[in-house]
């Protein structure tokens, strides 16, 4: 495993040093790309998985961090500008590749920022190795794929995550779900709450993202709830109750009633710090200044 600086254009970034991470999963070499920008503390930034999922969702909020910080912010493998192979996309593949990178790229304990779903990722390797991270900061934390939260049986989750993963009507149907349209309906429906900020040109960037090659693979698995690290809710706060790690949620007041009520359950638990700001599940790209200012108390203790 190595990484190295790449000579990509500052455009593809948010105006940090891009390198890559070549990662080794079962004899297969996967690219990952990162961005690492500012000085300081280490600060690693993880973006929610999704169709549109990019490190650039958390550009501003690492901006924002840089003064502080040393962010280094991540694509998922399958995501963004890292490597898209066709594999069939599932837990371990993360959690592997979390502590893996962490170990490679890190020697310190280090604050992690963690979007939607990658929640699950982190809580486990905070417990599985308490001293990988310093403090915990979820935003918006989900752990439940699109799919299953609708209603959806593994039974049909896994036809549909077949379906699209096939080579002609997979791609179709893919690209029928992927639509600008469609991603801008999605946005307006629970992603973002300021309709104004859904331009043709923020939603042209999303699309150009759902359109690369490979694509399809895991944001179907991620879709479909084959990138659920944990299957129960209880089992999602077990992990809470099981950290040494100080915690702290960040809840947008205009979350979905289903994923409002997941992230209820988890700031009731004991010792969990939160605050509620506005916006829905992409609050930390539609209100980084925000963000920042209800949890930069946790972030800059001692």
């Amino acid at each position: 495993m190595s990484t190295n600086v790449l000579s990509t254009p500052a455009a593809t970034g948010f105006g940090g040093v891009v390198q890559e991470y070549l990662w080794n999963f079962e004899n297969q070499q996967l690219r990952v790309v990162y961005e690492t920008l500012g000085k300081g503390s280490p600060l690693l930034l993880l973006p929610a998985f999704s169709s549109v999922s990019t490190r650039l969702e958390m550009g501003e909020l690492a901006r924002l961090l840089a003064p502080n910080f040393q962010v280094v912010a991540v694509d998922w493998p399958g995501f963004g500008e890292s490597s898209r192979p066709s594999l069939n996309y599932q837990p371990e593949i993360y959690q592997q590749f979390l502590e893996d990178f962490v170990k490679a790229v890190f020697n310190i304990p280090i604050t992690v920022v963690a979007a939607g779903h990658a929640a699950s990722y982190v809580l486990q390797l905070a417990v599985k190795q308490p001293a990988t991270f310093s403090r915990i900061l979820l935003l918006a934390p989900t752990w439940r794929g699109p799919l299953p939260t609708m209603g959806a049986s593994q039974q049909i989750a896994g036809f549909v995550r077949e379906l699209v993963r096939s080579p002609i009507l997979g791609q179709a149907l893919y690209k029928l779900n992927t639509t600008p349209s469609f991603l801008s309906f999605m946005y307006r429906r629970h992603v973002f709450t300021d309709a104004a900020k859904i331009t043709p040109s923020f939603i042209e960037k999303k699309w150009h993202t759902t359109q690369q090659p490979g694509a399809r693979f895991a944001s179907a698995a991620f879709v479909t709830g084959n990138l659920d690290a944990v299957r129960e809710q209880s089992d999602f706060l077990e992990l809470v109750k099981s950290l040494t790690v100080p915690l702290m949620v960040v809840i947008g007041e205009s979350s979905p009633p289903k994923s409002r009520e997941e992230m209820n359950a988890l700031v009731a638990l004991p010792g969990v710090r939160s605050v509620v700001i506005p916006g829905s599940l992409g609050l930390h790209e539609e209100y980084p200044a925000v963000v920042l200012e209800g949890v930069q108390d946790f972030l800059f203790s001692r």
